[in-house]
C-alpha cells in the first residue's frame, strides 16, 4: 500500500499509510467482525459503482410520494428509505448538517413546505445570516493575503516577489495566496452557516474551471474566487461571463493572454462555447455555418467549429497588463485586464449567424459574442441542467431543467437572474421528492464528516487537502478546463472509497495534525458522548442518528453494534478503556456506510 505521509510547501504533516490504518483499525475488532465488515463495504462499493447513470437526456422521475429515487439506467438506483426534507436540504444545499442544524431547520416552520421555503430564502440572502462563529474562526486564522486586491496580489507575489534569488522562498511566497484560499475554503465549508454560498462557489469554480498551478497566475486565484465567482454567483450570468472572460486567471489559464490578430488562440473561445455557455449538447460539428437552422431572431440554434474560429478573432487583444513582452506602448504592468488594440483583429466576423461589422469600438466584438451566448436558449438549458445536476440528481428530470431554463431566459437582464434560477430548482417538486440519486464527491465527503463530528480546527493541516487529493479531488487542481465530474460513476470506485475510509479513520482518530506547522485538528468523539451510555447498543443508537440524522436498516445497525461490542453482549456494560479504544472505530463504520455517502 502507498504511504499516506507527505510534505507540501508549508511543511510536513503526519499521516498513516493505508496498511498502518487498516492494521490499527483491525486491532480494534476481532478478525471475524473485521472480515465481515470489509465484505459488507466491498459489496457496498460495488453497489455504488454499479449504479452509474445514463447520459442525458434524462428519463422522467418516478412519482412515488413523498420521496422517490429517479431511475438512471440499469441497474436502477437502490431503493432507499424516505428521509426528512431537512436531511435533503442540508445535504444538497450544503455540506451536510452539523449538530443542531436539523433542529434549526425544523424550527423554521410548521410544515416541511414552509420550512424549506424559509430555509431557501435564508440561504439565498446570505447577508442576513448571523455567521459570527465562522467570522471569529476566520479572524483567528490570521490569513496574510486573502484581503489583497488583484493589483496587490500581482505586485507583491509576482512582479515584485522579494525572494527572486531563493527558489524555495520564492515559490512559498508566490503560492501562499492560493494555499490560503484552500485553507479558507475548507474553513468556510465546515463552519459557515452560509452553506449554499459555499456549494455555489464550488459549482461555479468547476464550471469556469481554472487550474491551481496555472502558469503565471497562481496568486491571482484569490481574486478570481472572491471578485468573480463569489461576487456574481447570485447575480447576472452575462455580467459574470464578462468578469470571467476578463480576469487574468482565466486569461492565463486558457492562453488568451497571447492571442493576437497575427495568431488567434482558440482555447478560450472553444471552452467558452463548449463548457461555459452552450455546451457540447449544442455542438453541430464541422459544418457550413450558413446551413445551421436559425431561430426567429436569425440566431443559429447551435454552434459549429467556424463559430469558435470567428470568436477567437473577436477576442484578440484581450490580455493581461503584464510584462510578457518588453517595450510595449500602453502596457503598465498592473496585472489587470488590458484590451490591447494593436493585437485586435478589426475585420468583420460571423458568429452564430450574426454579422459583426469591422472597426467596432474597443472590446465590442468580444462583447457581442458574450451577448449572443448569454442570451441563447441553449445556454439557459445547459446552465440549468448543470445546476439541477448539482442539486437534484446526476440525470435531472427534464421538467425541472425546462422550468429553470425558462426563468433563466425570462430574467436574463435582471441583476438577480441566477438567484432566481437557483430558487426555482430548490423549490421544485423534483428537489423535494428525490433522495439518493447522487453520492458525495470526495471533498464533500471529507467536509461532511468534519461537520457531522463537530471537528475543531482553525488553520487547516496539510493532511486534509492531501487526503482529498488521494481520494481524487484536490481542491482547485483539476488540470483540464471541464472541472471535476459531478456524477457518481466518477467517484464510486474502490480506490477512492478506500481513501474515504482512511480519511474517516484519520479524522476520527486525530491523526491528521501538522506538528511542524503547529496546525492541529481535533475530533473528541468520547467527549461528545453522554457518559451514561455504557453499552454497545446504546452507543450505536446515539451515534447513528447523530451522524445520519435518521436510522439505519436493522442489519446495518446490528453490524455497527457488533463492532462496538466486540466479544461482549450488545447490552453488556463496557468499561471506559474499551469505550475509549473502540468507539472511534464504531463511528468510522457509520461514516463509511452507504447511508452516509448518498445525498
Amino acid at each position: 500500500m502507498g504511504d499516506c505521509r507527505g510534505k507540501d510547501k508549508f511543511g510536513r504533516f503526519r499521516h498513516h499509510s493505508q496498511g498502518e490504518s487498516m492494521a490499527l483499525y483491525q486491532s480494534k475488532m476481532n478478525r471475524r467482525d473485521f472480515l465481515k465488515l470489509m465484505g459488507t463495504f466491498a459489496g457496498a462499493s460495488a453497489a455504488l459503482a454499479s449504479c452509474a447513470p445514463e447520459q442525458i437526456p434524462p428519463p422522467a422521475p418516478t412519482q412515488v410520494p413523498p420521496v422517490v429515487v429517479n431511475p438512471t439506467g440499469v441497474p436502477p438506483e437502490p431503493v432507499l428509505p424516505p428521509v426528512s426534507l431537512g436531511i435533503i436540504a442540508l445535504n444538497r444545499m450544503g455540506y451536510g448538517p452539523r449538530p443542531g442544524d436539523i433542529e434549526a431547520f425544523n424550527a423554521l416552520g410548521a410544515t416541511d413546505e414552509e420550512r424549506l421555503r424559509n430555509y431557501v430564502a435564508q440561504q439565498l440572502n446570505p447577508d442576513s445570516i448571523d455567521d459570527s462563529e465562522f467570522e471569529t474562526r476566520y479572524a483567528a486564522a490570521g490569513f496574510e493575503t486573502l484581503h489583497k486586491s488583484l493589483e496587490e496580489l500581482y505586485f507583491d507575489h509576482i512582479a515584485n516577489n522579494p525572494y527572486n534569488s531563493n527558489d524555495d522562498a520564492y515559490w512559498e511566497w508566490y503560492s501562499l495566496p492560493a494555499y490560503e484560499l484552500v485553507d479558507a475554503s475548507f474553513l468556510r465549508a465546515v463552519y459557515s452557516k452560509k452553506q449554499l454560498v459555499e456549494v455555489l462557489a464550488d459549482f461555479w469554480h468547476n464550471h469556469f474551471n481554472v487550474y491551481f498551478w496555472q502558469d503565471d497566475g497562481v496568486p491571482l486565484l484569490v481574486s478570481y474566487n472572491r471578485d468573480v465567482l463569489r461576487r456574481h454567483m447570485l447575480g447576472n450570468f452575462r455580467q459574470m461571463l464578462e468578469a470571467v472572460a476578463t480576469h487574468p486567471s482565466m486569461l492565463y489559464y486558457l492562453n488568451q493572454n497571447n492571442s493576437s490578430d497575427a495568431g488567434p488562440n482558440e482555447n478560450f473561445a472553444r471552452e467558452l462555447f463548449e463548457l461555459h455557455t452552450l455546451g457540447a449538447e449544442n455542438y453541430f460539428g464541422v459544418q457550413d455555418p450558413n446551413a445551421i437552422q436559425k431561430d426567429a431572431n436569425g440566431i443559429a440554434i447551435g454552434y459549429v467549429d467556424n463559430d469558435v474560429y470567428e470568436s477567437a478573432r473577436a477576442f484578440t487583444g484581450w490580455r493581461v497588463d503584464d510584462d510578457i513582452y518588453e517595450y510595449e506602448d500602453g502596457v503598465e504592468k498592473t496585472g489587470r485586464f488590458l484590451y490591447y488594440k494593436p493585437w485586435h483583429d478589426r475585420f468583420n466576423k460571423l458568429v452564430l449567424g450574426k454579422y459583426i461589422p469591422p472597426d467596432q469600438p474597443d472590446m465590442q466584438d468580444g462583447r457581442d459574442v458574450l451577448d449572443l451566448l448569454a442570451n441563447h436558449p441553449g445556454t439557459a438549458r445547459f446552465i440549468s441542467r448543470k445546476l439541477a445536476r448539482r442539486f437534484i440528481s446526476d440525470n435531472p428530470p427534464d421538467s425541472v431543467v425546462q422550468t429553470a431554463a425558462s426563468v433563466f431566459m425570462e430574467y436574463r437582464d435582471a441583476p438577480d437572474q441566477l438567484k432566481r434560477v437557483v430558487e426555482a430548482i430548490l423549490l421544485s417538486p423534483e428537489f423535494k421528492q428525490t433522495w439518493g440519486a447522487k453520492i458525495k464527491r470526495p471533498i464533500e465527503a471529507a467536509i461532511s464528516m468534519m461537520r457531522a463530528l463537530n471537528t475543531d480546527f482553525t488553520r487547516l493541516p496539510g493532511g486534509i487537502p492531501w487526503m482529498c487529493s488521494m481520494m481524487g479531488q484536490p481542491m482547485f487542481e483539476k488540470r483540464s478546463p471541464d472541472g471535476y465530474a459531478d456524477v457518481k460513476e466518477a467517484w464510486a470506485n474502490s480506490m477512492s472509497l478506500l481513501y474515504r475510509w482512511n480519511f474517516a479513520v484519520g479524522i476520527s482518530e486525530n491523526w491528521l495534525d501538522d506538528e511542524d506547522q503547529q496546525r492541529f485538528i481535533r475530533t473528541d468523539i468520547v467527549g461528545q458522548t453522554p457518559a451514561e451510555l455504557r453499552t454497545a447498543e446504546s452507543l450505536a443508537d446515539f451515534w447513528i442518528p447523530r451522524i445520519l440524522n435518521r436510522t439505519m436498516s436493522e442489519s446495518d445497525r446490528q453490524a455497527v453494534i457488533s463492532v462496538m461490542a466486540q466479544d461482549r453482549g450488545p447490552q453488556e456494560e463496557l468499561d471506559q478503556d474499551h469505550i475509549n479504544w473502540v468507539l472511534p472505530a464504531m463511528v468510522e463504520v457509520i461514516l463509511m456506510s452507504p447511508d452516509f455517502q448518498w445525498k
